[in-house]
């Protein structure tokens, strides 16, 4: 299923930034980021739970804000993009 991960972390503080790059490296470890502070992941439910647990310990509820929105299996047809970057197909060929 495709996930996609939004997040606004305070960084007016040390401890902040810190977060803030904390998130990201979760991120980034399960999926794309497509924007700043925008990630889709293609997970099955066990590593969406795993990747959602690993961020709600790491922000700052007081301050920060986390969106998850599940797009399902079929969200080939609920994604539109437009401008410079091309989109991210978690299911095409992967060249390494």
């Amino acid at each position: 299923m495709l996930i996609l991960i939004t997040y606004d972390v305070n960084t007016t503080t040390g401890e902040g930034r810190k977060r803030l790059a904390k998130i990201a490296k979760v991120c980034v470890s399960y999926g794309q980021r497509v924007q700043n502070s925008v990630f889709q992941c293609d997970v099955d439910q066990a590593k969406y739970i795993a990747l959602k647990n690993q961020l709600l310990d790491i922000y700052d509820s007081d301050k920060d804000s986390l969106r998850f929105y599940n797009l399902g299996n079929k969200y080939q047809s609920r994604i539109e993009h437009y401008g410079k970057d091309t989109s991210y197909d978690p299911e095409g060929v992967l060249i390494l």
